[in-house]
């Protein structure tokens, strides 16, 4: 069995709500010693409103597994002594604070890097290190909104509306973790970390993927998709009798004409309105009545068994509350328990699979400086009068609970 992917690899984790923890969870996950260093206050994430869990918000508790946690107050400069005395020994930093925080707070990348030339330096930000709108705060709503995703999403006529997933701040974690991957796979040639940057605005630009180039070619910004393509008219979502919707992506041509004969329309194959994909995309207001009209005749359960058994692709529209229990029914690893002596919660699991490779047992999220006293005395060899200095003189937290002796 092999070891985890990322075993042996050390991360310093300067992140904060979510773009930054997502993407140090996925490297948890993948075997990566994580320390998250946090503010005495905690991340921020850990107050937000709605479900908790023994005193931790379900928000932090999603993104933060596999984690070890210090409580420093980074506005110290024994705080900073701490702070890069873990940086000494680490193989990536994280941070997603706003371009120039970390320089003014004495954690300047390009200096340290130097000092350390194996260090990998991720930056998540909204705009980017650089450029007229690096200094301006983003969230994930805001990326959206910046980068032409929110005015795709929602039906014609309707206000443009947010994802309902945080894809602003997930999509930037993920590239983080791809910039730091291929940093590291550079390293081990050239024994050289590098600064990796990454723009939460230019994330969510990427994944407008076709839409941009169609955008550029035609000069035309397209409008709401609601639950339709622009270029395949069969490529939507359908309301059965029953009033649940399903969708179908009959997108090639074996896969129109089985629709149309599961669905008793034989005579639409030859039909010269919808002859071929670019006939059927010209005329797809009178494919759709058509089609339509013949689906409303039965509950959607019922069209998506007839087109699964015509291997036509077809999906009913789930909440997340069918989805993971989907999922949870499926078996096959999708959902994780995450849990410690008191408590436990089921989650999302990683999505990536290494055949042969043992698993990382899921740690749950750390309580606020929960090993504090640990990370000193083991990666920064303190002692113990050292580390009761550092607690009374509030430059580390540790749990209340904790008490350290001199």
């Amino acid at each position: 069995m092999e070891r985890p992917a990322l075993e042996g690899i050390r991360v310093i984790d300067l992140t904060t709500f979510l773009s930054g923890p997502s993407a140090t969870q996925l490297l948890g996950d993948l075997g990566a010693d994580v320390i998250k260093v946090e503010a005495l206050g905690g991340d921020s994430s850990r107050s937000i409103v709605g479900p908790e869990l023994d005193g931790d918000s379900a928000y932090y508790l999603a993104n933060n597994r596999n984690k070890r946690s210090i409580a420093v107050d980074l506005k110290l400069p024994r705080g900073r002594d701490v702070v890069k005395g873990l940086i000494a020994g680490a193989d990536v930093v994280i941070e997603n604070f706003r371009p120039g925080v970390t320089t003014r707070l004495g954690l300047v990348p390009e200096q340290i890097v130097e000092e350390h030339p194996a260090l990998i330096w991720a930056s998540i930000s909204g705009f980017g290190q650089e450029g007229p709108w690096r200094d301006r705060p983003a969230y994930d709503m805001v990326v959206q909104a910046l980068s032409g995703v929110m005015s795709l999403n929602g039906h014609a006529g309707s206000p443009a509306a947010r994802l309902g997933i945080p894809a602003g701040d997930v999509v930037a974690g993920l590239y983080a973790v791809i910039g730091i991957l291929g940093a590291l796979h550079a390293r081990g040639e050239s024994g050289r970390g590098r600064i990796v940057d990454v723009s939460m605005l230019r994330g969510q630009l990427a994944m407008l993927s076709y839409q941009a180039l169609y955008t550029n070619l035609n000069g035309v910004a397209p409008g709401p998709q609601g639950a339709a393509h622009d270029s395949i008219a069969t490529y939507r979502s359908f309301r059965g009798g029953d009033g649940r919707e399903f969708v179908v992506t009959a997108n090639t041509p074996r896969m129109w004409e089985d629709l149309c004969r599961v669905v008793g329309l034989d005579e639409l194959i030859v039909d010269e309105r919808f002859v071929d994909a670019a006939t059927r995309l010209h005329n797809r207001e009178a494919l759709s009545d058509i089609l339509e009209a013949r689906i409303a005749e039965r509950p959607a359960a019922e069209w998506v068994g007839l087109l699964t058994a015509a291997s036509v692709p077809v999906a009913a529209v789930k909440n997340v509350l069918e989805a993971l229990e989907d999922a949870r029914t499926a078996d096959d690893g999708s959902l994780v328990t995450v849990g410690n002596e008191m408590v436990e919660f089921e989650n999302v699991a990683m999505p990536i699979r290494f055949v042969g490779t043992a698993d990382v047992e899921p740690g749950y999220p750390p309580a606020l400086g929960e090993d504090s006293d640990d990370i000193l005395r083991t990666e920064l060899g303190l002692t113990d009068e050292e580390i009761a200095a550092l607690v009374t003189d509030g430059v580390v937290g540790v749990p209340a609970a904790v008490s350290i002796t001199t």
